[in-house]
């Protein structure tokens, strides 16, 4: 498998792929080859069975793996390609679930969802993976209640759904064998991000950081336009034609999972929970 953008989930996909005999190479910090070597990258894919891409579009800008690679990508031998979109692409949806039915392209997220159309059209058979909010070891809310900068913020109603690193990774393997198409990979219970800092408090004997109305917590542009949004992802479709099941179904799982393996001295100050757009 050639992947395009190693970063922190799609190295995760590489190391259990590795483990199961594959040879993979790509880009990204944690890559072989460098994207701009095109005669590199070109030649990777002419021997790659398999090529998913990572990248997300640039700020204001189409997607830069299409933009440079699309031809080549589009001729190429492989019989599997893939994309990891972000479920960003379904906009404000004031709470209600949504499933890959759903129309994209509303809100902030256009050049994503230009991103997601282009993949699923650049030739037949492409698997198109939507994330929504991500974390795993290092990258969950236990490194900000650490650190100081958890927030609990007054946003009645509102929740998003998540999904730990290593259900991307089993997702994506589940989709080697499965049919083409789009599918969501989330767990299985939207909830606040409250809900997410109080269990991780609890699990690490700690106080919760007191409640805040959004105006007052210093939150970036990016953070506030996060906090507009609010959705319900179903996974219904990658359950039933994949054959997937998270392992961790709610954050609840996933917490306990990241409270016995990570040190509770940790000074990262790695964001609580990926978007996508973070990978």
């Amino acid at each position: 498998m050639v992947i395009f953008g190693l970063g922190y989930s799609a190295s995760v996909l590489a190391r259990r792929l590795r483990a199961l005999g594959w040879d993979v190479v790509g880009t990204g910090r944690a890559g072989s080859l460098a994207f701009e070597d095109e005669e590199a990258v070109r030649r990777a894919l002419s021997g790659a069975s398999h090529v998913l891409s990572s990248v997300p579009p640039e700020h204001g800008g189409g997607d830069p793996v299409l933009e440079r690679y699309g031809e080549a990508l589009a001729g190429a031998p492989a019989r599997w390609i893939g994309y990891l979109s972000s479920t960003g692409v379904y906009g404000d949806t004031g709470g209600a679930w949504v499933d890959e039915t759903a129309p994209i392209g509303a809100g902030r997220r256009s050049a994503r969802a230009q991103a997601d159309s282009d993949w699923q059209a650049l030739r037949e058979g492409v698997r198109v993976f939507r994330l929504p909010g991500i974390y795993g070891p290092g990258r969950s809310a236990f490194e900000r209640l650490r650190d100081g900068t958890a927030r609990r913020l007054i946003a009645p109603d509102q929740v998003f759904s998540r999904i730990h690193v290593e259900d991307i990774a089993s997702g994506v393997i589940a989709g080697l064998a499965g049919p083409p198409g789009v599918y969501n990979l989330a767990d299985d219970e939207p909830a606040s991000q409250n809900a997410v800092i109080e269990e991780a408090a609890r699990l690490l004997g700690l106080a919760p950081p007191p409640m805040l109305p959004i105006k007052e917590a210093g939150l970036s542009p990016m953070a506030q336009a996060f906090y507009a949004e609010n959705r319900r992802v179903a996974n219904g479709k990658a359950r039933r034609l994949l054959g997937w099941r998270p392992a961790f179904p709610t954050y609840r799982e996933g917490l306990r999972a990241l409270s016995a393996t990570t040190s509770p001295a940790s000074e990262s100050k790695a964001p609580a929970t990926l978007s996508p757009d973070q990978r």
